[in-house]
């Protein structure tokens, strides 16, 4: 069964893969440092894990298989999880695949010294409905490509 994978402790759209998951009866583990609350009576489970440094993102690449899908921010968990066979979504619904990943951990690598240096304030911007909505659309697409390939 199609497992899907959340690093949900800094992730704002648990709602739309909530759904996603419920119409396509997915089975979905929610990887967070701390409890909170997820929907009773579905596939839903939540994994607390300790809150040492990557504990969740361990937890995650420990667990997940080829064809299983991560949504996560996290681009160092992200290549670690396509190197498992995972299909990856960032939390604005971008697809991180074996030939995107090495820009992105560039970019983000750039990004890091530019801020270390004063370069860069501030976080990225705050989630809209818009970007809300490309995310489902994008996880749909996922679930159903995934789907097909298992037939």
């Amino acid at each position: 069964m199609l497992h899907v994978y959340i690093d949900a402790d800094a992730c704002p759209v648990k709602p739309e893969i909530y759904k996603v998951a419920h119409r396509y009866k997915l089975q979905v583990t929610v990887v967070a440092n701390s409890w909170m609350r997820v929907p009773q009576g579905q596939n839903i489970k939540l994994e607390v894990v300790g809150d040492g440094f990557d504990e969740a993102d361990d937890w995650i690449v420990e667990h997940v298989e080829a064809q299983d899908i991560v949504i996560t921010a996290d681009i160092p968990l992200a290549s670690r999880c396509l190197t498992a066979g995972a299909e990856v979504l960032g939390t604005t619904g971008k697809r991180f695949t074996e030939d995107s990943i090495g820009q992105t951990l560039a970019t983000r690598d750039l990004l890091a010294e530019l801020r270390s240096a004063g370069e860069i304030t501030g976080g990225p911007a705050p989630i809209t409905q818009r970007n809300r909505s490309e995310f489902l659309q994008k996880l749909d697409l996922v679930v159903q490509s995934i789907q097909r390939e298992q037939k």
